[in-house]
């Protein structure tokens, strides 16, 4: 007898697989990411189509298989409509899907990520904030999660060569990033030279630590 699992994520990813399955990698609360097979989800119609689609957050039913999940149901209570007639900001989801994708693992505890790429996604529909403000705070967050950006930001102790010449306005930002609970992260902007300063820390910050290429921030690099 099949044993069913409900989980609370979002989707990171989907595939197509064959002529009607998708596999799809869910972020999720109770397991951290897992994959799973969405069996039919792309016959017209079928009731997994949209729960199989990036950035669908809700309830998850899966059952457990030797080498993967399967999907039996979605509950979706969050699509993010709004990122489907905004192809910047969906260029901006994809690329922290991907980010997200790249430091979370199967069976680790990844509710903060979870966390912080649905704060993230809701912060790009807000036509208050910047997509570029979104992205620096996105990224110095994942990595502060992931132990990597520093909780107490300092130019008296700089980690990297550039950090000693930010403003102290900036230096307040980063250490309010790294430390602030994920669901406040998105309720402040900055000037234009702040703005400036955080995109170069967060893109010295990336490259020293991740040092890859993201084909979502190619594809956003070509938009921008």
């Amino acid at each position: 007898m099949q044993e069913y699992i409900t989980m609370t994520g979002i989707v990171l990813k989907q595939t197509p697989v064959g002529e009607y399955d998708r596999h799809i990698s869910l972020l999720t609360r109770e397991r951290g990411k897992v994959s799973a097979f969405a069996r039919g989800s792309r016959r017209p119609g079928s009731r997994l189509a949209a729960g199989t689609n990036p950035f669908a957050f809700g309830i998850f039913r899966l059952y457990e298989g030797r080498n993967s999940y399967t999907l039996t149901e979605a509950e979706i209570q969050n699509y993010f409509g709004e990122l489907r007639t905004d192809y910047i900001g969906a260029c901006y989801g994809m690329y922290f899907a991907e980010v997200a994708d790249y430091y979370t693992r199967e069976n680790n505890d990844e509710r903060e990520m979870m966390k912080l790429f649905y704060q993230s996604l809701r912060a790009l529909c807000a036509p208050s904030l910047p997509n570029t403000l979104v992205r620096c705070v996105f990224e110095c967050r994942a990595m502060a999660v992931n132990g990597e950006f520093p909780m107490t930001f300092s130019r008296e102790a700089p980690l990297l060569p550039g950090d000693e010449g930010l403003e102290d306005s900036t230096v307040y930002t980063l250490q309010y990033i790294a430390a602030s609970p994920v669901e406040k992260l998105y309720t402040f902007t900055v000037t234009e030279t702040v703005l400036e300063q955080l995109q170069d820390v967060a893109a010295r910050y990336m490259k020293h630590f991740i040092g890859r290429d993201f084909k979502s921030l190619e594809v956003l690099q070509t938009l921008c």
